[in-house]
């Protein structure tokens, strides 16, 4: 009997130590699983429970006849908490899993293109001339205002393009949002004004609006004076500028991207003037200027009238022109130097010229009644009080006034000289006044010109677009070189020794010829 309850207790003893294994072991599980996700915890914890109902329910019940192995219920809670372990594996894998997704969702629609296309400016739509001189860019100036603009960290390409009409810089950007507060403040600093008061008067296009800008400022379509030609040349002269500056510093200032876009811009022009009918009769800003001052004369006609022009260049080679076509057939001509001069002469027989060098300016100008400013000049030429002390102009031809009309940008007439009783000046924000018209006898051409320009943009979005692929296409070709020298070299190990010199040559050109075929 003493045997047999010894042997009980030590049963007993036994089942309750295990007991307590099971329960420290459960309340492993339990904290194991409050680390892991709800789902997963509870699921733990079900589990947890069930094991320690069922050990609880064994160790509770009497003995059976059979004999129950001592490491059952151990292993078990060992099966239990492998359970757990891939249950919390396989959960928190999962987790991550959904994070990279939603990580990778949101960084998906976050991204923006690695380089923009920029188009920053202000034109005779959006800003006056008072704003527009000064932020013009003489051509002299070209070089060191790209210099300057790309020397910003995130423009990598840049160029200008500035008339009497429009400033307006394009740029290869590497951060839009960056690259566009570099060029305010290249753009602040040029023109001595605050970036809020420049603001409200420039435009800012990105990609495909700033592309499709500049084919329509080629195309004649964005100008004061619709279809003019003088803009595509204007674009072509900024072509030829980046170019040369490139080839000169070769720093990638003016790279593929502003190359092949200044490239659309020219065939889309081109494409513009001759398969539509915008250009016929187009006018340009000078002929604009020149009919204006017919309109404001009184008698709406040149004769008797004395005629001025300052400036030799192209803009008063068309003065000219159109002036001679008016029946204006005499007149002066003011210039730094006479060369210019005398290429006029030759060009226009049929033109009574009087030409005199820039000191003889005051003299020619109180002799004139009607004076053209159309120079190179970055300064005011003509004052109020220059003006002010000149004798009166006839009264019988002129209606006493004299009338000047500045289509210099930056200006060389003061605007102050309409403050006098005998003076009036213009400059070509009064063009508009002229235009209108021209507008509107161009409104079909300009929406043939429109689809035009719309395939012009394809085609270099297209080209632009093919650049995103040629990395995978360097991969591809690398990767397929590999297996090329790879292969062949099994062949000619397999082949041995008896191979020639020249069947080797003629084996390894077979293998780059499959290669550059596929």
């Amino acid at each position: 009997n003493n045997n047999n309850n010894n042997n009980n207790n030590n049963k007993n003893n036994n089942k309750m130590g295990l007991m307590t294994t099971t329960t420290a072991t459960t309340n492993s599980v339990r904290s194991s699983s409050n680390s892991c996700s709800k789902a997963a915890g509870g699921l733990l914890l079900r589990g947890a429970r069930r094991g320690h109902r069922d050990n609880a329910t064994r160790v509770s019940s009497p003995p059976r006849p059979r004999a129950t192995p001592k490491n059952q219920n151990l292993v078990k809670v060992a099966h239990v908490l492998q359970e757990a372990k891939a249950t919390s594996a396989s959960t928190s894998a999962s987790f991550t899993e959904l994070d990279k997704l939603r990580l990778s969702t949101v960084n998906r629609y976050a991204q923006e293109r690695k380089n923009s296309i920029i188009a920053v400016g202000l034109t005779v739509h959006t800003a006056p001339v008072e704003v527009r001189e000064k932020l013009a860019v003489a051509e002299s100036e070209w070089n060191e205002c790209v210099s300057d603009l790309t020397a910003y960290p995130h423009v990598d390409e840049a160029c200008i393009l500035s008339t009497c009409n429009r400033m307006e810089l394009y740029c290869n950007a590497l951060s839009w949002h960056r690259g566009v507060k570099e060029v305010e403040d290249w753009l602040s600093k040029r023109s001595g004004v605050p970036v809020e008061e420049l603001r409200p008067y420039l435009f800012l296009l990105r990609d495909r609006d700033a592309i499709r800008h500049l084919l329509r400022v080629s195309g004649g379509l964005d100008s004061l004076v619709m279809g003019e030609g003088q803009i595509l040349a204007q674009v072509k002269n900024v072509h030829r500028l980046g170019t040369e500056y490139e080839a000169e510093l070769k720093q990638g200032g003016f790279g593929r991207h502003l190359n092949t876009l200044f490239k659309q811009a020219i065939q889309a022009g081109k494409r513009v003037r001759s398969e539509t009918d915008i250009a016929s009769g187009a006018v340009s800003v000078s002929s604009a200027a020149a009919e204006l001052a017919q309109l404001k004369l009184p008698s709406n006609s040149f004769d008797d009238c004395r005629v001025c022009i300052v400036g030799a260049g192209k803009m008063s080679k068309l003065l000219v022109k159109h002036l001679s076509s008016k029946g204006c057939n005499k007149m002066t001509v003011v210039n730094r130097s006479m060369p210019r001069c005398l290429e006029l002469q030759e060009e226009f027989p049929d033109v009574e010229f009087t030409f005199e060098l820039s000191p003889n300016l005051m003299q020619s100008v109180a002799e004139s009644d009607v004076i053209f400013a159309a120079s190179s000049s970055d300064s005011i030429l003509i004052t109020k009080e220059d003006v002010a002390a000149m004798p009166a102009c006839p009264e019988a031809t002129v209606g006493g006034t004299r009338r000047f009309f500045d289509i210099s940008v930056p200006r060389n007439i003061d605007p102050a000289i309409s403050n006098l009783d005998n003076a009036r000046a213009f400059n070509v924000d009064d063009l508009k006044e002229v235009v209108d018209a021209n507008k509107a006898q161009r409104a079909a051409a300009a929406a043939e010109a429109e689809t035009l320009i719309v395939e012009e943009l394809n085609g270099y979005e297209a080209w632009r677009d093919s650049l995103e692929t040629v990395p995978t296409i360097k991969k591809l070709r690398s990767k397929a070189e590999d297996i090329r020298r790879t292969e062949l070299e099994k062949a000619m190990n397999k082949v041995g020794e008896g191979l020639s010199k020249k069947e080797r040559r003629g084996l390894g050109g077979l293998s780059k010829g499959v290669v550059k075929k596929l």
